[in-house]
């Protein structure tokens, strides 16, 4: 069977869930027993999402593979339970190095070499390989940005000439804005009938639209969009606001959804499995209605954007403690504190109600006294505490600092010439920053860890039977860093309490911290990222274990 392609565009704004989109479209192709993988077509000349600012494009997500990818990545993995990474993920950046470079090796004997058709050949090539690579009878194209911006101009021509060269096997799929102004009290259809206007001039035609809002579309909004925008009715979907974004897959199979899609595909289904997806959503409705509720604090660094507070920039471990607090059957209510703020106003700043405290990932010297300052009250006042990268590495300077007595102790990463470097740079990525070669140079990816048996950890990943092969004690984590614990002081952390349970595989280096249960409810540093492995059928064991020890606390 040919591979058939679904692109979905999105218009009017940003951030319209086009993502969500895409993955609940593959979600519902994969429960029919077709075998889908998806595709996210950033619009940036960056080759990978690592080098951005968290607070300019949220949180990049990190792959199996090591790749360091858009946010949207992570979403296809938690709702496909399926790893993605480098040939899921192509920016512009990317296909322009791609085409430079074989020009520069006189790969195009002597052509000129032109936008149309090398930069669109390069798309289409790495689409179409990607369905390849994945043995997929569907591949979920998700084209970033909106559509009419000039930066994704050539993504939509590559769709076009792939529509052209495959007639019947490629569907373009518009999710459009449905905006109701308060001042006029109904939703008004001109944004996508605009967006889809724009379409148009470039030469598609949208098979389906499915619209946004904040209700549901109504028949007399279904049939505008129908006149304006040459789609029949039954190709028309609505999906309104969601608390719950995992339910979007079940809200377009309502619509009959699904049987529209196969037909325009031309496919048939083998199988209807959506029961612990339904099963799933019916647990997030119920614990979203009660009142049983655990307070976390999180003191990092990038909550802000100007004047407003960005979600993005954590967004994993967001999902990750949700996931967890669905698998316990209580909410999960965050409270943010800035790591700067902290340096300024102090221990005051943490005193506050909350059962369980994290310091996430970050990077420089900006915020980190605020960081190692929220790890050693957490440690002091016996507040369930989980240090995820950097948190690890700060928890084991405040310890270093109060418990060992090497108050000058630090991280190279803030001062490059402490005489106590507790954390300091991997001796393989000096060379990397001698060379300012920052993009895709740190220890990334999986990397294999020996869990000690009888530790925190140990119990975590024992006590919910996952992510770990107990007859060799064995886990993985993702990583995503330059900086490690210094393992000259394993010793003298040992003398005094500290626990080191989980060491990587192949260089020994520290993967996990602790302290014993008898000194302490709850207090572990991770060097890995188990946020990013974390999906809503599969919680993570770690984030699992900190929410039943915050409950604990706060009960």
């Amino acid at each position: 069977m040919k591979t058939k392609y679904v692109f979905i565009s999105g218009g009017v704004i940003s951030g319209i869930g086009k993502g969500t989109v895409a993955s609940s479209i593959a979600l519902i192709l994969q429960r029919l027993g077709i075998k889908t993988t998806p595709i996210k077509c950033e619009n940036y000349l960056n080759i990978d999402s690592g080098t951005i600012n968290p607070i300019e494009h949220g949180d990049p997500f990190l792959c199996e593979d090591g790749t360091e990818a858009d946010m949207d990545l992570g979403t296809y993995e938690k709702f496909l339970d399926m790893d993605v990474g480098r040939h899921n993920f192509i920016t512009m950046g990317q296909i322009y190095q791609a085409v430079i470079n074989r020009e520069r090796r006189f790969e195009y004997h002597g052509e000129d070499v032109e936008a149309i058709p090398h930069i669109t050949d390069e798309i289409q090539k790495r689409i179409t390989e990607a369905g390849k690579k994945d043995n997929a009878d569907v591949v979920v194209v998700e084209l970033g940005g909106t559509a009419g911006e000039y930066q994704n101009v050539f993504y939509y021509e590559a769709s076009r000439i792939l529509s052209f060269k495959n007639p019947g096997d490629v569907i373009h799929i518009h999710v459009g804005y449905m905006p109701t102004p308060n001042h006029l009290g109904e939703p008004k259809t001109k944004p996508t009938q605009l967006s889809v206007r724009t379409l148009n001039g470039m030469g598609i035609q949208p098979d389906f639209i499915i619209t946004r809002s904040e209700k549901p579309m109504d028949q007399r909004r279904k049939n505008r969009f129908a006149l304006f925008c040459n789609v029949h009715p039954e190709d028309i979907f609505s999906v309104a606001d969601t608390k719950i974004i995992y339910e979007i897959p079940l809200i377009l199979k309502k619509q009959n959804f699904p049987d529209r899609l196969l037909t325009k595909l031309k496919l048939k289904k083998s199988q209807e499995n959506f029961a612990d997806w339904e099963n799933l959503v019916k647990k997030i409705g119920s614990v979203e209605k009660s009142d049983k509720e655990v307070r976390i604090a999180i003191v990092g660094k990038y909550f802000a954007t100007g004047e407003y507070q960005l979600r993005d920039s954590y967004a994993a471990l967001f999902d990750a403690l949700q996931h967890a607090g669905w698998f316990h059957k209580v909410n999960v209510k965050t409270l943010w504190i800035d790591a700067e703020k902290v340096e300024v106003h102090g221990l005051n700043l943490l005193k506050k109600k909350y059962g369980g405290l994290i310091v996430p990932i970050g990077w420089g010297e900006r915020g980190v006294e605020g960081m190692i300052t929220a790890a050693g009250y957490a440690r002091d006042a016996k507040i369930p505490y989980l240090g995820l990268c950097y948190g690890m590495q700060l928890a084991t300077v405040s310890f270093a600092r109060d418990v060992v007595g090497l108050k000058d102790a630090n991280t190279t990463e803030k001062d490059p010439n402490t005489k106590n470097p507790i954390i300091h740079l991997n001796t393989l990525q000096k060379e990397n920053v001698k060379r300012r070669a920052y993009g895709g140079t740190m220890r990334l990816g999986r990397w294999d860890a020996l869990v000690k048996r009888g530790t925190l950890a140990w119990t975590a990943f024992e006590k919910y039977n996952g992510f770990i092969n107990k007859a060799k004690g064995l886990t993985s984590e993702r990583h995503r860093h330059r900086y490690e614990f210094n393992n000259q002081y394993i010793k003298d952390f040992e003398k005094k309490g500290m626990i080191f349970s989980a060491r990587s595989k192949v260089e020994n280096l520290v993967e996990i911290i602790e302290l014993p249960k008898k000194n302490h409810p709850f207090y572990l540093g991770t060097q890995g990222h188990p946020e990013y492995k974390s999906r809503p059928l599969k919680p993570h064991p770690i984030f699992l274990e900190f929410i039943k020890a915050c409950l604990d606390k706060e009960n």
